[in-house]
């Protein structure tokens, strides 16, 4: 009965774990590029009372042993980068991926991250930067006299300056992608870093690689599904009842055990 505490209380973790992983997804669900999560549950060590195929006699053995699971938990959360729906803002410095990538931008401290948030903007000295003030790598700067930005599907930046008849290009997009995404790590502020899991980034212009193609005046919102999110809290919150319940008929056991004397 003691183990059946303890396996129930390993049960009641897990899926409090599984309801900060839904809470967090059902927190950004309007945030522009955010990859929902998903936790991975494994059983925990099994106490072997009899080994399967252990001999019964000298001529039979067993043939399907003796053991007792002890529970479980929460071995990874994983994130689940499928494409979110495109949203046409008609701003001119909203960017949405369309396809596999991510933007790379450039922290303070020079490394380099990654991010499906494409809402740039222009700092004091005209360079397209993230909400943040995070510049894009490669820098893209705008002329102070431009007077409209094109961004094409391939990434190309041009503009058409004051007094200019015709266009001129300033510059180009880079994506990344990573052969497993899931391995890269969330930093927030829409970011990722690359690791040892992730692999190295496989970085060229969008629509090369097998990259994704730029959409000017577009954001990807969150691919976080309301509705399976709302399942998915409602299986969290029965499964936790579920192994309270078997807490309280080991207690109730307990004490019959207790009260055996009276």
């Amino acid at each position: 009965m003691f183990r059946a505490l303890w396996t129930a209380a390993s049960g009641m973790t897990a899926q409090q774990t599984n309801l900060d992983v839904i809470s967090h997804n059902m927190a950004n669900v309007n945030t522009v590029g955010f990859k929902k999560m998903r936790p991975t549950f494994e059983d925990l060590v099994y106490q072997t009372v009899r080994d399967p195929g252990a001999p019964t006699s000298p001529a039979t053995r067993t043939p399907a042993g003796f053991q007792i699971g002890l529970g479980v938990y929460v071995a990874d959360t994983y994130g689940i980068f499928t494409q979110g729906n495109i949203i046409q803002t008609g701003n001119t410095f909203d960017l949405a991926i369309q396809g596999d990538g991510f933007f790379k931008v450039v922290l303070p401290d020079g490394t380099i991250a990654y991010t499906r948030n494409g809402q740039f903007k222009l700092d004091a000295n005209g360079r397209l930067v993230n909400t943040d003030g995070y510049p894009l790598d490669p820098e893209i700067t705008i002329p102070p006299d431009t007077i409209s930005v094109s961004i094409g599907p391939d990434g190309t930046v041009s503009v058409l300056r004051q007094g200019a008849t015709n266009v001129e290009e300033v510059g180009r997009l880079e994506l990344a992608k990573f052969i497993n995404p899931a391995g890269l790590r969330r930093i927030g502020y829409n970011l990722f870093i690359q690791t040892d899991a992730s692999g190295d980034p496989i970085i060229d212009n969008p629509g090369n690689q097998g990259l994704g193609t730029i959409m000017q005046g577009y954001l990807e919102a969150s691919n976080v599904n309301i509705v399976e999110e709302m399942v998915n809290l409602i299986i969290a919150q029965r499964a936790f009842e579920f192994n309270t319940k078997a807490i309280i008929a080991s207690d109730e056991m307990l004490g019959q055990v207790a009260n055996l004397k009276r």
